[in-house]
Formats: structure tokens, C-alpha cells, sequence
């Protein structure tokens, strides 16, 4: 990728459709997720799949599935670290005007105008829903014409009079998506996703984006909403719970492998991310079947 062109996406639907269906099976590990927008919404389903949520300000780890809706222009990274042999994921995306300016304000479509406004904060959808949509989402990407219109909207329907989801953003969203931004952000991601188990100085991370540590230091916080130091803080929390979930490794062991060097710094990390300790994790996972 040309790191001088800003990380719009720009989408385009198949020829003769108003909207963007796609499914992957197959995850072939080829190109790396990036910090990337677009004005579109994006809803995804991921059967049997396992990643990285990073929206906006949130960072967490799936394992198995997730059914997200995120608004327009709200900042995230791809998803899947890969799929099992079953997986999917099915990717959805729209112009919240799709359908002609002002056919969600009609009365009858309330309810899903007011979910794609809670959607700029970026939505996670819970197991009952999931289990729900999860088939007729993943069929969608097959159907055609007014057919594939009529099951989308039903899918925002119920999506719209479901309270089983979270906000992902609940305080909101500091990034302001300047092209500029958002291409120096990726770059920084890109850093931190490769080197976050060793040590990162924030001389070398300023260096990268060509800035003074003190410059980078007010650029940071201003674009995320969090200091450096904090942010990497996260990636290796979020990577010791995927450690937690998908390895046999003594939490010691977990706790230096994600870049700690000491063990009582990333517990007490870890209850501030979490809240609960690596073990209380842990023994909660093997009690929770999805």
C-alpha cells in the first residue's frame, strides 16, 4: 500500500445491485488487516472464526463468532486472524441512503434509522441474535434482485428490536478522519501489531511518522483518545486473552510472551482491561460454552 495515499476505502457493488455482499470461506492470511473507513456501513457475520476487534477506541479478541454493525466513516481494522475449516464471514456493505434519501426517515422505519445512529459508536450483537441472522446473512451474498433488498431488510428489522448488543464506543469516538491521519494511524497500527511483545520506545514510534516524541505524544492522544503507552498496553492484554482462550501456557508464561517483564504489572493490567484477574479469565472460559 502507497503510505502517502490516505486508507479510504472505496467499495463498489457488483454490477446491478444498490449494496456490497460478500462471504469469504477461505481465509488465505494474504494482506494485512489496516486502519481503514469508508462513508459506507459495514455489517459482518463470522461463523467459526477467530480475531482481532479493533473499532474505533475499542480493541478486543473474539473466538468462534461475532455479528458487528459498524456506522459510516468509524475506523477499524479487518477481523479475522483465520477460520476454521467451516468458517465464514460475510461482509455487508451499504450507504445509509441505499435505498433513496429519506426512506429511512419514514415512521415505520425508526427503529432501524435509531440503530444506524447507536452504529456510529460500533454495535457487537449478542449470541441470540447471532444464532438468529447467522444463516440468512450468510446467505445473502447468493441472492439477487428485489429478493436479496427484502431479506436485508428484514435482517435490519430484527437487528433494530434487539437489546441483546453492546456499544463498543459507549463514550463516544475521538478519531477526526482526515486522509492525512488516517494513513500516519495505519502505520502506527501496523508498528504496534508487529512489534508489541517487545519493547517499543516512543522515540522509534515517532520516528516512524517522521515526528518529535513530545509532537507524537499530543498527535496520539488527540487522534485515539489514549496515550501510546496505553494503547500498547491493550494489544498485549487483547493477545494474553487469546493466549488464555487457545493455549495450554502457564499464565507466568502468557504474561512475557505478550511483552510484560513483570508479572505483577500484567496482572494488575490485565484486571484494569478485563476486570477480573488472568486466572478468574481463564476458569470463566472453560465454563462458557458459545
Amino acid at each position: 500500500m502507497n503510505k502517502k495515499q490516505p486508507t479510504l476505502e472505496k467499495i463498489s457493488p457488483q454490477f446491478g445491485s444498490s449494496f456490497l455482499a460478500k462471504r469469504n470461506d477461505v481465509y488465505t492470511g494474504t494482506g494485512m488487516p489496516y486502519w481503514h473507513f469508508h462513508p459506507e456501513m459495514e455489517l459482518v457475520y463470522v461463523n467459526k472464526g477467530k480475531g482481532k476487534r479493533h473499532i474505533g477506541n475499542h480493541l478486543s479478541y473474539f473466538n468462534n463468532s461475532q455479528l458487528l454493525l459498524i456506522g459510516s466513516n468509524l475506523p477499524h481494522n479487518g477481523f479475522t486472524d483465520r477460520f476454521t475449516a467451516e468458517g465464514t464471514e460475510t461482509v455487508i456493505q451499504f450507504k445509509p441512503d441505499f435505498l433513496g434519501e429519506g426512506f429511512f426517515d419514514i415512521p415505520e422505519m425508526e427503529p432501524i434509522k435509531s440503530m444506524f445512529n447507536r452504529a456510529k459508536k460500533g454495535i457487537l450483537f449478542g449470541i441470540k441474535t447471532k444464532e438468529k441472522l447467522g444463516k440468512k446473512i450468510e446467505k445473502l451474498p447468493e441472492k439477487g434482485g428485489f429478493k436479496k433488498i427484502l431479506i436485508l431488510l428484514e435482517v435490519f428489522h430484527t437487528l433494530a428490536k434487539s437489546n441483546d448488543y453492546t456499544l463498543l464506543n459507549a463514550d463516544g469516538f475521538a478519531f477526526e478522519t482526515e486522509p492525512q491521519d488516517s494513513a500516519k494511524i495505519d502505520l502506527i497500527y501496523k508498528h504496534i501489531n508487529q512489534n508489541f511483545q517487545e519493547h517499543i520506545s516512543l522515540d522509534e514510534i515517532a520516528g516512524i511518522v517522521s515526528m518529535t516524541v513530545p509532537a507524537f505524544c499530543r498527535y496520539f492522544k488527540k487522534v485515539t483518545g489514549k496515550t501510546f503507552t496505553k494503547l500498547v498496553n491493550e494489544y498485549r492484554v487483547v493477545h494474553a486473552t487469546k493466549l488464555l482462550s487457545e493455549s495450554q501456557m502457564s499464565i507466568t508464561d502468557i504474561s512475557f510472551e505478550c511483552g510484560f517483564n513483570n508479572f505483577s504489572h500484567f496482572n494488575k493490567l490485565f484486571k484494569e482491561f478485563t476486570g477480573k484477574s488472568a486466572s478468574k479469565y481463564r476458569s470463566e472460559l472453560k465454563l462458557m460454552v458459545e
